[in-house]
């Protein structure tokens, strides 16, 4: 018997089944239908690399992270002091361990440390907040508000949990000691 023969756009669909899961094939499917729906802005904001997907337990955000030693992972006390992001100890604004305040530099990553980096930022502070379970633990992750119209990540700004006036500039984030 002779072989089969297949079109070019059979031989491709095979190719393609074999490359990947039926998840993965579905997922590349819906991204083409909305990439010719809803054209090429909707098609790249489902782009992996768009965002800083994940660094806060899951939580697919568009708002960049405040400037932190260990930026994405901007982790903060309950003043708004930075944090080693595994271990939670105070660090400095190198990222060694904070220990002596008379040879190690640290300013607050919301209030002192955005306005340095960002002089355009004027008067940021925490506005507000939404907490969710990340590892059995709590952990709030906080809006770092201003009157900044656009975010750090050079975008136009939302109000996000800002008080009134105030916009989103980027998020940082504290674990509590509550367990869920």
């Amino acid at each position: 018997m002779g072989e089969l023969k297949l079109t070019a756009v059979e031989a491709a669909q095979r190719a393609l089944a074999q490359r990947t899961s039926r998840r993965g094939f579905l997922g590349k499917l819906g991204k083409g239908v909305v990439a010719l729906v809803g054209g090429g802005v909707v098609a790249s904001a489902l782009a992996p690399d768009r965002a800083e997907a994940y660094h806060i337990c899951g939580h697919t955000y568009t708002t960049g992270s405040c400037p932190h030693p260990f930026a994405p992972l901007s982790r903060v006390d309950r003043r708004g002091w930075p944090l080693h992001p595994t271990y939670g100890y105070p660090v400095d604004d190198l990222g060694r361990m904070y220990a002596d305040p008379e040879t190690q530099v640290r300013y607050k990553t919301c209030q002192q440390k955005v306005p340095m980096v960002y002089p355009f930022v004027k008067d940021p502070h925490y506005g507000g907040g939404w907490t969710r379970c990340c590892g059995r633990r709590l952990r709030h992750i906080s809006d770092c508000c201003s009157s900044s119209t656009i975010r750090i990540n050079g975008d136009y700004s939302v109000r996000g949990y800002c008080p009134r006036g105030k916009r989103v500039f980027c998020i940082t984030y504290r674990e509590l000691n509550k367990r869920c």
